[in-house]
């Protein structure tokens, strides 16, 4: 149940990552509102925040969750912007889950 939660927490994670980019990158790229930088900002805000509730430490939550954004990050690509993920960026995403899953999975003393 722990990692089940720690996974939910890592998607949470990635999703406020996410959107606090995206959003200034609408604005500098697409010519949208600077008013999205307001949202921008409270979602990277967010997402630090999100960071300190994982149990383990900074530096090994912030590696681990590096898989998770990947996939994340590629799953807006799909139902955000539309593009399809190539089977390389598929693969790219299953070597980084793999590393999270080494990482978090391993031994400690």
């Amino acid at each position: 149940m722990l990692l089940l939660r720690a996974f939910a927490l890592f998607i949470l994670t990635a999703l406020a990552e996410v959107i606090g980019c995206y959003l200034p990158y609408l604005w500098l790229r697409e010519g949208r509102s600077a008013l999205l930088l307001l949202p921008a900002a409270v979602s990277l805000a967010v997402f630090a925040w999100l960071l300190t509730l994982h149990p383990t430490g900074a530096a090994r939550t912030y590696a681990a969750y590096g898989g998770v954004y990947i996939a994340v990050a590629l799953v807006w690509l799909w139902l955000v912007e539309g593009e399809r993920p190539t089977a390389r960026d598929v693969v790219g995403a299953l070597v980084a889950m793999t590393g999270m899953a080494i990482i978090v999975l391993g031994p400690r003393r």
